[in-house]
């Protein structure tokens, strides 16, 4: 299988991840006009796991070094596979949420906001599930900068006039709740990993280490893990997607059977819009193994940034905003970045 080896290659991997989960809500932008969101979400989901497939079944079963997909399945433990699968589901009821986010007060709110949230969360989680995840004051300084982002983010969206209460306080209270939730499914991901051992001493799953030592029994490969995750994601969507269809946070009902009334182009954004994300997570996942899962996680979280320049900058949702506002914005972006290059040196 393929594997990441060192951590320019990780820190590359993470920017990609970066750019892939900052900009697959596009396509459900772009989709929005004639479909409504929850009908989106089961071709993003479907996207999601076919894309799985496709690395577990290529990148993951190709080479010399570790064990292939079907093999790798066939010797995991009950206690790895449920805990990947438990993150798929963990993830899907939050990202239910964003997108509900998304739809009701955009992009650049429902993303700074709750994935904000859930990069500072998920780092502190990630990194205390790993202590050795890298410079504890780099990284806490860095999480510190991503909230302040956070917060301007929200003073700068208050600004926003025309805006009903009601559904503007809906759209802040989900992107919140999707934030706390998202904290927690990659825990459970990196949980399931299976590392080296290399004389008793377990250390990340690179081709020098494996031909030192042997890759730990009972746990996952990388793709593995990701492909068991998103079934998580598939058979808990049966439940909590159809339960949004039923009763949705805004709007009214959404009958089951449209989705096939659906036009090929409808459903072609929802599966894009699952591939995007599904690319993300594997190489995040890839690069984790030399990155750490706090500082991997923290970077791909960054996504946030990503997201909030194609909210402000290409769907002008700002565009309404009184004077002053774009100052609050621009403090937001410089917190962001100079919070992800704390997170980058963490590592180093």
């Amino acid at each position: 299988m393929f594997l990441v080896e060192n951590y320019t290659l990780a820190v590359i991997f993470c920017f990609i991840t970066m750019l892939c989960w900052g900009s697959w809500a596009n396509t459900q932008k772009l989709a929005g006009k004639t479909w409504r969101y929850e009908l989106f979400y089961w071709d993003y989901v479907f996207g999601v796991v076919i894309t799985a497939l496709i690395f577990a079944v290529t990148l993951g079963s190709t080479g010399g070094a570790g064990r292939g997909f079907i093999a790798d399945l066939n010797q995991a433990e009950f206690s790895p596979l449920m805990s990947a699968f438990i993150g798929g589901v963990i993830f899907n009821i939050a990202n239910i949420l964003l997108v509900a986010a998304i739809a009701i007060a955009g992009m650049s709110v429902a993303f700074p906001v709750g994935i904000g949230l859930a990069l500072v969360l998920g780092v502190l989680i990630n990194f205390f599930g790993n202590p050795a995840g890298g410079n504890a004051a780099l990284l806490f300084s860095g999480v510190g900068l991503v909230a302040a982002a956070i917060i301007l983010n929200a003073v700068a969206y208050k600004k926003l006039p025309g805006q009903q209460a009601g559904v503007s306080a809906k759209g802040l209270i989900l992107s919140v709740l999707c934030g706390i939730l998202m904290s927690l499914f990659y825990f459970f991901v990196a949980k399931s990993l299976a590392q080296v051992d290399l004389f008793g001493l377990l250390v990340p799953v690179t081709t020098e280490n494996l031909s030192k030592g042997t890759l730990e029994t009972g746990k996952l490969t990388p793709y593995s893990a990701i492909f068991v995750f998103t079934l998580g994601i598939l058979l808990s969507n049966f439940v909590f997607n159809t339960a949004v269809m039923l009763k949705p946070f805004v709007g009214t009902p959404v009958p089951l059977l449209d989705y096939f009334k659906g036009r090929f182009k409808d459903h072609l954004w929802g599966l894009i819009g699952g591939a995007i994300w599904s690319v993300g997570m594997t190489l995040n996942i890839l690069a984790s193994n030399v990155a750490s899962p706090a500082v991997a996680y923290g970077l791909g979280q960054g996504a946030t940034l990503i997201s909030a320049i194609w909210g402000v900058f290409i769907w002008r949702e700002f565009r309404s905003a009184p004077q002053g506002t774009s100052k609050l914005l621009g403090a937001m972006f410089l917190c962001f970045i100079a919070g992800l290059g704390l997170l980058i040196l963490a590592k180093l």
